[in-house]
């Protein structure tokens, strides 16, 4: 459960770090400046990754649905731990 938890919270974060360094030039053209991928990266992780494949075009149509898995994965990965772990608490029983 440790190394699933770990692999959630600091997988998209080493893939958008590595992918940064291998190819700066899709990071350029997806964002002007490098405050928001920097925000990105500690905050929404998984909607950041989506942000960036999606690539440089816009996000149009179905891309939109891709955005929201990213968005839902960024939710589900912060509030996942909390029904989880209820059961560990005396006073919710």
């Amino acid at each position: 459960m440790c190394f699933f938890l770990s692999l959630l919270l600091l997988g998209p974060r080493f893939v958008l770090f590595i992918w940064w360094l291998v190819n700066p030039v899709m990071w350029n053209a997806v964002f002007d400046t490098y405050l928001l991928p920097v925000l990105g990266i500690v905050f929404l992780p998984w909607t950041t990754l989506m942000f960036v494949f999606l690539g440089p075009g816009g996000i149009t149509g179905f891309e939109w649905v891709w955005m929201g898995l990213g968005v839902a994965a960024d939710f589900f990965s912060y509030t996942g731990g909390a029904v989880g772990g209820r059961g560990r608490v005396g006073s919710y029983y």
